[in-house]
């Protein structure tokens, strides 16, 4: 599907809910698959990505219904069966990387394949520490296809050489099965979403700071309600920012303290954000947030800060064309791994609308304050974060501009439109 997109001459009002967090919602299903009991996931994100890992599970024999959209029942009895035919995680780099680490330790083979596009990102990365703990994981390339041999695993202490909240929780849920104690030490913290949702399952799980442990244990079913994603949140954070006359506020936003470094930036940049009604809801902080059409200064954007963002980076690599002098996005090389290489993306689809964008191995460096051209077709690569982060780019161009293959919105944010619509009608 390919959308026209041209500048919009209001502001942004209004309130909205936001989805439910993607990270959050992937392992609700896959926790409550592992533990013993009735689980009910409330405000699920029916989303493809977040669909891969219901079918995947139910094809390894866990009783999965969907009450609704966004809410599901998922019956366990903690143990995993055999699965019939090759385990399809679709686009979702989370499904298939988390679900490795727990196949890695059954009684049965297993293989995971992925889409185009998953078939070509790196897998090396969780295949080395579940190697060291003793697994059995083939791949031809180092990425999927991977054949699985289940078997018993060893406990490790592992230096991960990135701060990957994925490598982290497959190497988690191996030691979840494996006696002694698992040991991951980060070089900086990564999102702790496993860590926060296996404690309140019953896991037996401590974190100090960017060192987390894990010894074998059972967890039990328990319902959990999913915050809304951050990730999904930035776009409307950022649209209201850089939109003349913009003044919105997104509801039940997860506030993670490791998922809310655009809310630090937007701030190092001198934004106007605001938290409002903050709580905690199945272990995770939730609140809303209050965003304005601001003058933004230009920043530096790197080391701790980047897996506090790393999703978020696109929407604002286009943030800081609207901001007054230079922001510099370093130590972000791993966005050359994700949907798509993210750094060429943006920065090819960025220039075709007039955009003037440098191209670092690592990140990006902008100058602001810039006019958007348009006036060009762009491509998303597959990448729904490119997609949603160019839509915003042609409500600022001089020209209109189409977006190629939107349906990738669907990834992760399949409401993306309409709730935009909603903000544009007031």
């Amino acid at each position: 599907m390919d959308i026209k997109v041209s500048e919009l001459k209001q502001g942004l009002r209004g309130s909205i809910v936001i989805p439910a967090d993607k990270s959050i919602s992937h392992r609700a299903v896959m926790f409550s698959s592992l533990a013993q009991g009735k689980s009910i996931i409330r405000n699920f994100l029916y989303a493809s990505d977040c669909r891969s890992t219901v079918s995947v599970f139910k094809n390894l024999g866990v009783d999965i219904e969907f009450i609704d959209n966004n809410t599901l029942s998922v019956k366990s009895s903690g143990v995993l069966k055999q699965p019939l035919t090759a385990l399809d995680c679709g686009n979702s780099g989370t499904t298939m990387r988390l679900l490795a680490g727990v196949l890695a330790r059954q009684n049965f083979d297993s293989e995971l394949i992925g889409d185009a596009s998953l078939s070509k990102r790196p897998m090396k990365r969780i295949i080395t520490p579940l190697s060291e703990m003793g697994a059995d994981i083939y791949s031809d390339t180092g990425t999927a296809p991977l054949f699985i041999k289940g078997k018993c695993l060893k406990p490790i202490k592992y230096h991960s050489p990135i701060a990957s909240a994925q490598v982290k929780s497959s190497i988690l849920l191996a030691g979840l099965g494996t006696d002694g104690v698992t040991i991951v030490v980060e070089p900086y913290l990564s999102r702790n979403h496993t860590e926060i949702m296996l404690k309140y399952m019953g896991a037996d799980i401590q974190s100090d700071k960017n060192i987390v442990s894990i010894k074998k244990s059972k967890l039990f079913a328990c319902d959990i309600n999913v915050a809304g994603d951050i990730s999904s949140a930035a776009f409307f954070i950022v649209s209201a920012l850089i939109i003349p006359d913009s003044d919105i506020v997104i509801k039940n936003v997860g506030l993670n303290p490791t998922r809310t470094g655009i809310i630090d930036v937007v701030k190092r940049m001198q934004g106007d954000i605001e938290v409002l009604d903050e709580r905690v809801v199945s272990g995770e902080l939730v609140g809303d947030l209050r965003v304005k059409y601001s003058s933004l200064k230009g920043c530096e954007i790197n080391g701790a800060d980047i897996p506090r963002l790393i999703d978020e980076l696109p929407v604002i690599a286009l943030l800081a064309t609207q901001a007054e002098g230079e922001t510099r996005i370093t130590d972000a090389g791993d966005l050359r791994n994700k949907e798509t290489d993210r750094i060429t993306a943006v920065v090819t689809e960025f220039r075709k609308i007039g955009i003037d964008i440098d191209e670092l191995d690592d990140g990006f460096l902008i100058s602001g304050k810039q006019q958007i051209k348009g006036d060009s077709e762009v491509n998303v690569y597959h990448d729904h974060r490119l997609a949603m982060t160019l839509y915003i780019a042609g409500l600022l161009a001089q020209k209109e501009m189409v977006v190629k293959d939107f349906q990738w919105v669907d990834v992760s944010l399949p409401e993306f439109l309409p709730l935009m619509d909603s903000l544009r009608s007031l």
